[in-house]
């Protein structure tokens, strides 16, 4: 490890010498590493300390992410924490074990502090323009995980590059990150200081019941009241419609071809799909309409012909064809 001759020991030195007190075959080995080295003025380099520097900052690291394994492993096996408080308990706990093994390896290693304040400044200054967005997002996924506002299970609305509008599920809160993923298994990553400055769509904030809107067109010369209670029964029959509120069915317009109904249905499991329902509702509502005669609109147009030369010409020039007659029919 590079230090002053005159410094005190370092880690490496504290752990030659034991082993060497130890075993005269290893301390003799040691010794001969440590005889390689380079000097830098005041500062020493040779081939044990490198080593040991390798082998300390392996362990450091092998003990952090096993440490961190295992704190994330007891908190959720903790049942007095919901989801949001684990993640967070989580990320707090992460952040304290590679503190701590950050100061430790410092310490092993015999690296001063505070021969490092001259330059200070300077690392300051980097972290507050290079890192800056990256502790922002950090910063912003603790305060979305204590506000619960965000948090892991729930539906948000998100849009894609094309500006269309879509949902998916928040699968997890990351360092700089959230994950949410969509219905054809589309995984978008918003980082945590948008979702927190900016405008969010939350579909189970504070209650998991989403309203589906199922538009439905019938026939003017249907019976009306008897398409508004099969509209109702095909909705009650979908397996994923609540019962507590129930469906219920709105008259929206009269239109060029149909009487224009809502059907309004909700469900409290949105991560599981919305067309879906909406699908299932219509399948069902089709054969009752097939069973109890109810007929489905579709456009019908009358063509009014006006009388004028250019129509005359028309005509003339097609009952003038070779091989029909005037009537229609061919000869």
């Amino acid at each position: 490890m590079a230090r002053p001759p005159a410094e005190t020991a370092s880690g490496a030195d504290v752990m030659r010498e034991g082993l060497a007190e130890r075993s005269q075959t290893i301390g003799g080995i040691l010794d001969r590493l440590d005889g390689f080295a380079v000097e830098l003025g005041q500062w020493r380099v040779s081939v044990f300390d490198v080593l040991f520097a390798l082998a300390a900052i392996c362990a450091a690291l092998a003990f952090a992410m096993i440490a961190t394994r295992l704190t994330r492993s007891a908190l959720r096996r903790v049942k007095a924490l919901d989801g949001t408080q684990a993640v967070l308990a989580e990320k707090i706990a992460t952040i304290l074990i590679w503190t701590a093994t950050f100061l430790v390896g410092v310490d092993l290693l015999g690296i001063d502090l505070t021969a490092l304040t001259v330059f200070s400044g300077a690392f300051g200054l980097a972290i507050g323009f290079g890192l800056q967005k990256t502790f922002g997002n950090l910063i912003a996924g603790i305060i979305l995980l204590m506000d619960k506002s965000i948090k892991p299970g729930d539906v948000i609305a998100v849009a894609d590059q094309a500006g269309q509008h879509t949902f998916g599920q928040i699968r997890r809160i990351g360092v700089r990150a959230v994950s949410v993923t969509t219905r054809d298994e589309r995984e978008y990553l918003i980082s945590n200081e948008n979702l927190m400055v900016n405008q969010v769509e939350n579909w189970s904030y504070s209650s998991r019941n989403v309203r589906v809107q199922v538009p439905v067109g019938v026939s003017y010369d249907a019976d009306m009241a008897l398409a508004e209670r099969l509209m109702l029964e095909a909705a009650a029959a979908a397996p994923r419609v609540l019962a507590t509120p129930p469906p219920t069915v709105w008259w929206n317009a009269f239109g060029a071809n149909s009487v224009d109904f809502t059907i309004h249905c909700w469900i409290n499991d949105p991560e599981q799909g919305v067309g879906n329902v909406r699908s299932d509702v219509l399948r069902r509502l089709w054969s009752l309409f097939h069973e109890h005669g109810i007929s489905l609109p579709f456009p019908q147009r009358d063509l009014n012909l006006r009388q004028s030369e250019a129509l005359d010409r028309v005509i003339a020039a097609i009952e003038a064809r070779p091989g029909e007659s005037h009537d229609g029919e061919r000869q």
